[in-house]
């Protein structure tokens, strides 16, 4: 059943993340509220938040940058050419999704969204864990034996952090790739966190209605320009 899930959730996921990455802005019982941690509640979901999401990034960056593994399958089906251990897929077997799932979080928790926390994020889980089992399935005829060794050597959700450093210093990191791999993901991740900061956090700017505005359109314009750039290095071919 659940791997019959995880093709569906696979084949229209793109839609289903959108959805539930409006929903950070659903009205909502804040996560930390003052009546408990005081005049100076918004601190912990900001400094939590942006530390959380960010580490989501960089754990995505990392993956891509070392070792890039094809997620987008075949006519909207799981696909997969080889199957991909190096890199920080030799510490964990799904790090671009632990990176995801981080990304999202964290900007919930920034969102200081009660709802999001409670009840989105375990649907997210959910859906995640469905898609990984779909694909493990998949994996698993393609590549018998050898994947079946790698599950049995690499942990589904908790990294083995044990020689890491080693498996940086020992690879290249193709900065590039990782650029042009994620600009559409952090387009969206960058216009998402700025309007959450924006609308969730006023005093950060005084509060002035019209000063958010301005903030709005710069960054608007700031992460459209920084999309267009990378799109347009990307698709002249000017970085391969």
């Amino acid at each position: 059943m659940n791997v019959r899930l995880g093709n569906f959730f696979f084949r229209y996921r793109n839609i289903l993340f959108i959805f539930l990455y409006l929903l950070l802005f659903l009205p909502s019982p804040e996560l930390f509220s003052k009546g408990i941690f005081g005049d100076n509640y918004y601190v912990y979901p900001l400094i939590g938040g942006l530390l959380i999401t960010i580490s989501g990034q960089l754990i995505r960056g990392g993956t891509i940058g070392l070792a890039y593994i094809v997620r987008g399958g075949q006519d909207r089906k799981i696909y997969a050419d080889g199957l991909v251990t190096t890199g920080i897929f030799h510490h964990v077997r799904n790090p671009l999704y632990i990176g995801n799932i981080l990304m999202l979080w964290g900007a919930g928790v920034l969102a200081n969204s009660l709802i999001f926390s409670l009840v989105v994020m375990p649907l997210f889980l959910y859906i995640y864990q469905c898609i990984v089992l779909a694909e493990e399935e998949f994996l698993r005829r393609k590549f018998g034996l050898t994947f079946v060794n790698y599950t049995g050597e690499v942990h589904r959700w908790i990294p083995n952090l044990k020689g890491i450093i080693g498996t940086f210093s020992a690879m290249e990191f193709n900065w590039r790739r990782w650029l042009i791999k994620e600009y559409g993901t952090q387009f969206v991740w960058l216009l998402g966190l700025a309007l959450i900061l924006l609308y969730r956090y006023p005093y950060l700017i005084g509060g002035d209605p019209v000063t958010r505005q301005r903030y709005i359109l710069v960054c608007v314009v700031v992460i459209g320009l920084y999309y267009l750039a990378i799109r347009y290095m990307k698709k002249s071919g000017r970085w391969k």
